[in-house]
């Protein structure tokens, strides 16, 4: 028993000694950046916040969150922490993701690909696609471009910062999750671009593909519009639409299909945008009145009538 004993507590002792430097493999910074051009660090996300110092050139940060489409926040080399520019004449991020467990790096998104090399624990990598959801598109710290697996087991990844491109039907899937978050949210034309406590439909649309997928579209709806003509993805009818397409209409000029007989709509102005569910239903909001973010139907009734062309913003 006394031997039994002695081999018990020096199990114990070992899992001690060995659970911190587990523990500690795990963590530290994952997203960082390298300054491409000498650029000010602040002490808020503003032009107008105080001045702590010049960044310099080929410095490396830590990125600590991104907080809006123009500002990092991130954390220099001896832990002073302050905001940064996010453009990319400034920083650019080398890591997202890093390496716990060994894995292959291939030139396939397949166990088949040929094997580029044997990933380390430790190693740091900048993930740029999700292919699908078992493989991810990387490139390691020395510019090689592979596939990497998805599998939490192999790597840890920080993508709130960097975001990544997503397969095509996830990203819809993200925007329209996102803008159904805000269901009921009330309506107020010329909403505020900087909070959602309220919308109009652009400012609606804007934040639902900021919050899905961080892409920040234009926040008014003829430069949406535009936006979709410029990726020459644009139809004319609603049965050419696809989930996730976003709807422009023309003003409401009456309830009947025969008050938009003569109207040349190629013409016509576009006053208000929604996203396409499928099935004949948009997500949009246009009215106090009307409760603010909804559902609708679109076929048989004046938002029909009134339907301009839509598409799709998403390459």
């Amino acid at each position: 028993m006394g031997r039994m004993l002695k081999v018990s507590l020096m199990v114990v002792l070992l899992s001690m000694l060995f659970i911190p430097v587990i523990a500690q493999a795990a963590t530290g910074a994952i997203t960082e950046a390298k300054i491409v051009q000498s650029v000010s660090l602040r002490n808020g996300p503003s032009t107008t916040s105080g001045f702590i110092r010049y960044l310099q050139k080929n410095e490396s940060v830590e990125v600590l969150d991104k907080v809006n489409a123009y500002w990092y926040s991130i954390k220099d080399s001896k832990g002073k922490r302050g905001y940064v520019s996010t453009a990319n004449t400034y920083i650019t991020v080398k890591s997202n993701a890093k390496i716990i467990a060994g894995v292959n790096f291939r030139t396939q998104p397949s166990p088949t690909g040929a094997r580029i090399r044997m990933l380390q624990p430790g190693e740091k990598m900048l993930v740029l696609e999700k292919v699908n959801s078992a493989w991810y598109r990387a490139q390691d710290m020395n510019g090689i471009k592979g596939y990497v697996s998805t599998s939490p087991t192999y790597l840890t990844t920080d993508l709130s910062v960097t975001g990544i491109k997503l397969p095509l039907a996830e990203e819809i899937d993200r925007v329209i999750q996102a803008g159904i978050r805000y269901l009921g949210t009330p309506y107020e034309f010329g909403s505020s671009r900087s909070d959602t406590d309220t919308f109009d439909c652009s400012d609606f649309i804007r934040q639902a593909f900021l919050d899905g997928i961080n892409d920040l579209l234009p926040g008014d709806s003829r430069a949406q519009g535009s936006l979709v003509k410029q990726l020459d993805t644009d139809v004319t009818h609603i049965s050419q639409l696809k989930r996730g397409d976003l709807m422009f209409f023309m003003s409401y000029e009456g309830s009947k299909a025969s008050d938009y007989a003569s109207i040349n709509k190629s013409k016509e102005t576009i006053t208000h945008v929604g996203i396409y569910l499928g099935n004949g239903k948009i997500l949009h909001t246009y009215s106090i009145e009307s409760g603010g973010v909804r559902e609708d139907k679109v076929l048989g009734n004046a938002w029909e009538y009134r339907f301009l062309y839509g598409g799709s913003v998403l390459k």
